[in-house]
């Protein structure tokens, strides 16, 4: 599975590993992963594994912040690898997202 998730600190956080190309493909499986989780209060998605993302796993990232804030929580993205980050970076990305190393 290109997408990974487990539930961590008592429930009050959840990361998604994305393997692979993170693109349009993924939509489902990403939206899937986060949907029921009103309870978390601290997103994080792993992107160590991530070789490439297109703009449109930017719009899923966008649209899991939307859904985080609605919720009262927050949304990290971890471990980009220097391809990934250099694409976060060109969309301003760093504004809106803490990018943890």
């Amino acid at each position: 599975m290109p997408i990974q998730s487990s539930v961590q600190d008592d429930g009050q956080t959840l990361v998604m590993k994305v393997k692979g190309h993170f693109d349009f493909s993924l939509h489902k499986e990403f939206r899937q992963a986060y949907k029921n989780s009103e309870s978390v209060r601290r997103y994080v998605v792993d992107l160590r594994d991530t070789e490439y993302m297109d703009s449109s796993a930017l719009g899923m990232l966008l649209l899991l912040r939307e859904f985080a804030s609605d919720h009262g929580g927050e949304v990290a993205l971890r471990s980009c690898s220097r391809e990934v980050r250099k694409i976060l970076e060109i969309a301003n990305f760093q504004r809106l997202f803490r990018i943890e190393d």
